[in-house]
């Protein structure tokens, strides 16, 4: 997350994965990718280099992981096997990932 702040100064923190784009209109405006707009104080170079460093982390930190050796199965998220029936006699650590939902482009 990367903190930006509105025009009446009130600061909250904003995923980079979900910008869209930032335009400079001479306000920096951020459009997410659902269409929502936020007008922000911080000019459009500052937002650049927030949303770098803030990969640059998420890099570094997996990468981190990695020298440490920390196991794959400690990063996996939840209920990741096919089949979602839970039963409390068989092991979560398994299984496959369901198939890939397809995307489609947006009617204009």
């Amino acid at each position: 997350m990367i903190l930006v702040t509105r025009l009446n100064g009130s600061v909250f923190a904003l995923n980079p994965d979900l910008i869209q784009r930032v335009d400079a209109t001479p306000d920096t405006v951020v459009t997410l990718v659902d269409g929502v707009k936020f007008v922000i104080t911080e000019p459009l170079a500052d937002i650049i280099d927030r949303i770098m460093t803030f990969r640059a982390r998420v890099v570094a930190t997996a990468h981190a992981l990695e020298e440490r050796g920390t196991s794959a199965e400690v990063l996996e998220l939840p209920h990741t096997r096919a089949d979602t029936s839970h039963d409390d006699d068989h092991d979560d650590t398994g299984g496959t990932l369901p198939a890939p939902v397809p995307l489609h482009r947006r009617r204009t």
